[in-house]
């Protein structure tokens, strides 16, 4: 759905409240985005109504947070965050207030988070309702706290994350204060799951300025509480043969800093896929290498994947990019049945995008990504995956085990079916029994 569309719906909520007799206006960061000139992710509407009402207003609704005057209103299918004007008493678990009673605008928004989401707007009068001065610092480009820092971000644990969000995608810069503050309570990070801290790196590192928001983790001391595998890569040098940029953290950034409206595995695959060179690193006579630092890395990956509770096929996509980003290097040299095989797997696009911005970030040397967006012109799909000639049931019936051995052989089989060495099954089953026979000798 278009964003005009969303906001038009969105003003039928306000009206539709307003018509019952109740205050209603748009509130947060759609505002500050409305401001900015930015298309809003979404529309939240704060009111007057209490939650009962508004579900009496509203054909359809979800009560996802009902006792703290939360509900979400269905219009064609597009969910708006419609939520009670209300004041909280003090926060016990880092996330969630004692009690929440009903209230007016203004105190409403002298609980909120940041300034430059404190502001209202009135939609039918065109009008900006400013409690915070939420305008003031929005001019000034400046994250700022509503009230005192200390106690903002005691209320909840995770709005430290979400500071560095906001100054990096918006362009801004964290107040004075703030900024202190964050630094001071890096460590308490730790009382916010991992879940809601993923979703958070997700929107740093999937919207603008993502090295910047790297880099605003790492001086905050955000990065080595969260992602202390990423802040190690800090002074963590490179050969300036191949890597003039500099350390390993530059490098990330730069990385970061090429994406365009990545996927989160494109991004994390980004952060994560020279994880493992700091662990790696060795220096020989001045000469520095990263032995297996793939593999090491992949493996690391994975732990840092899991720990921010990934799903198994997220994971096993940016463990694949981790894995195999250094096997571009060698592309050009592939038999053709092992070059068939790397181009037709299900990750190979996003990987292909890495292996991009990898070279625009270090060599700037584009000859093996150009190669193999040849090689992907020339190779039909059908070339590029046919069904194998042999499988496992087959190679049981001519009376064979099952066994590591037996995958070694279907895979050379396979990559000897691309390579064009025979075109029947017969031909493929004669192979596989020659190759069964040389490797039982071994």
């Amino acid at each position: 759905m278009k964003t005009s569309d969303k906001k038009q719906l969105a003003i039928q909520i306000v009206k539709s409240i307003r018509k019952a007799g109740f205050t209603a206006y748009f509130a947060g960061g759609c505002v500050r985005d409305l401001i900015l000139k930015a298309d809003p992710h979404d529309y939240d509407v704060a009111t007057s109504a209490p939650p009962d009402t508004l579900e009496k207003i509203f054909p359809k609704t979800v009560p996802v947070g009902k006792q703290f005057g939360v509900i979400l209103a269905v219009l064609e299918g597009v969910q708006f965050e419609v939520a009670t004007f209300r004041k909280e008493g003090a926060y016990q678990d880092g996330r969630h207030p004692s009690w929440v009673k009903m209230s007016e605008p203004r105190e409403d928004a002298q609980r909120r988070d940041f300034t430059v989401n404190g502001l209202f707007y009135d939609p039918v009068e065109g009008k900006i309702i400013d409690y915070v001065e939420g305008g003031k610092d929005i001019d000034a480009k400046l994250i700022r706290t509503i009230g005192k820092a200390e106690e903002r971000f005691s209320e909840d644990k995770l709005r430290l994350i979400r500071a560095v969000r906001f100054a990096s995608t918006l362009g801004f810069e964290i107040e004075k204060e703030t900024w202190k503050t964050i630094q001071r309570m890096a460590s308490e990070i730790h009382a916010v799951s991992q879940e809601r801290i993923r979703d958070e790196l997700i929107k740093i590192l999937t919207r603008p300025h993502p090295g910047r928001g790297l880099e605003l983790l790492s001086e905050s001391g955000l990065l080595k509480e969260i992602l202390p595998e990423v802040e190690t890569m800090k002074g963590c040098e490179q050969s300036p043969e191949f890597h003039p940029e500099g350390d390993v953290f530059v490098h990330t950034k730069m990385l970061l800093d090429k994406l365009n409206g990545p996927t989160p595995t494109l991004a994390f695959s980004a952060l994560l896929h020279d994880v493992g060179k700091p662990p790696t690193f060795s220096d020989e006579g001045g000469k520095i290498h990263f032995y297996e630092h793939d593999r090491v890395g992949a493996e690391m990956t994975r732990v840092i994947m899991e720990r921010f509770r990934f799903s198994n096929k997220e994971i096993e996509a940016v463990v694949a990019a981790v894995e195999n980003h250094m096997r571009f290097m060698h592309v050009q040299v592939m038999r053709q049945g092992k070059l068939k095989n790397f181009l037709s797997r299900e990750t190979l696009q996003e990987e292909l995008e890495l292996h991009k911005i990898d070279c625009e970030s270090s060599h700037g040397k584009l000859d093996n990504y150009e190669f193999l967006n040849q090689k992907l012109r020339e190779y039909k799909e059908e070339e590029l995956k046919p069904k194998p000639l042999i499988n496992g049931d087959d190679l049981i019936q001519e009376g064979f085990k099952p066994g590591p051995l037996m995958g070694r052989i279907l895979r050379q089989a396979y990559e000897c079916q691309l390579e064009g060495e025979f075109q029947v099954k017969e031909a493929a089953m004669l192979w596989a029994k020659k190759r069964w026979a040389e490797l039982e000798k071994k």
